[in-house]
């Protein structure tokens, strides 16, 4: 290999990366960690450096230029395989302490995971745990979190999943709202009811719909992409919730709605990447996160 040909500056090139991924030089700073000024300089000198113009600018906007979108491709490549080495770094570790960070949605972040955590924080004092609340999913591969808990199974080869238990989903409301709107025998009473929606309102619909209801978006019509704000709303009598039943049984004023509908099941899938599942820490957490998911569950 020509060594004096390899003179490709890292920190350039993931400047430059995490601009054309995060669209903007303020979004790209605050990924990164940097001020606008520095990572700024940075993509100036990747462009003086090549020889090349990697983006427009125009006002406030960036678009990447044709040399832009050709380099990009490469430069993910080189992300991709940094991530990888850290991974394997990472995973190489037996320390058992140190940070572990957990993805979860924000209902299970703030519901189901602080009780298991004091335990945690017990049986491993040195760990020092993140937990990352989001109902996105989050990309073990590029180590936006060591551990997730998902409601889906991943396709990733590179991820280990376990099922380690299964939850059910209910509907439920305020015992103020149904003393206000009445109390279903049917399902067909629900008909005209107002409900909360979580995220992509059609797909509960559809599942309700199938199980003898006849609802529209107009039943909608409140919804949001955070369970934590449908539960608070669904409990201040906005109307009905669908929600798990172990988060229920934490708030004795609500009242489930026609029991006989359902249960819905929610898996439980926990997730890591292949290499870091090789890092005792993690793989403690990991481990007492499946005991303790799958003794609740049980």
């Amino acid at each position: 290999m020509n060594w004096q040909a390899v003179s490709f500056d890292w920190n350039q090139a993931r400047a430059f990366l995490a601009t054309a991924e995060e669209g903007s030089l303020s979004a790209a700073a605050r990924a990164l960690g940097q001020t606008q000024p520095t990572l700024s300089r940075q993509v100036a000198a990747l462009e003086r450096n090549l020889g090349v113009t990697l983006f427009e600018r125009v006002g406030r906007s960036l678009t990447l230029t044709q040399s832009g979108l050709e380099l990009l491709d490469h430069v993910r490549e080189m992300g991709n395989a940094a991530s990888h080495v850290s991974l394997t770094a990472s995973g190489q570790s037996q320390a058992i302490e140190g940070e572990v960070s957990i993805s979860a949605t924000d209902v299970m972040s703030s519901y189901l995971l602080p009780p298991l955590l004091e335990p945690l924080r017990t049986l491993a004092p040195a760990i020092r745990i993140e937990v990352v609340s989001s109902n996105a999913i989050s990309d073990l591969q590029r180590r936006e979190a060591d551990i997730a808990i998902r409601h889906v199974r991943p396709d990733q080869p590179d991820l280990i999943a376990r099922l380690i238990g299964e939850t059910t989903g209910h509907l439920y409301a305020s015992r103020a709202y149904l003393d206000r709107t009445g109390r279903a025998e049917t399902p067909a009473d629900l008909n005209d009811a107002a409900f909360i929606g979580i995220g992509q309102t059609n797909q509960l619909i559809a599942i309700l719909n199938k199980n003898g209801l006849s609802l529209s978006e107009s039943n909608f019509g409140v919804f949001t992409a955070s369970g934590v704000v449908a539960w608070e709303m669904a409990k201040q009598g906005l109307g009905i919730c669908m929600m798990a039943k172990e988060v229920a049984a934490l708030t004795p004023e609500m009242e489930c709605v026609l029991p006989e509908l359902g249960p819905y099941p929610v898996p439980i899938w926990l997730v890591t990447h292949r290499e870091l599942h090789t890092s005792r820490r993690i793989r403690l957490v990991f481990d007492y996160l499946a005991e303790a998911f799958s003794r609740s569950s049980g």
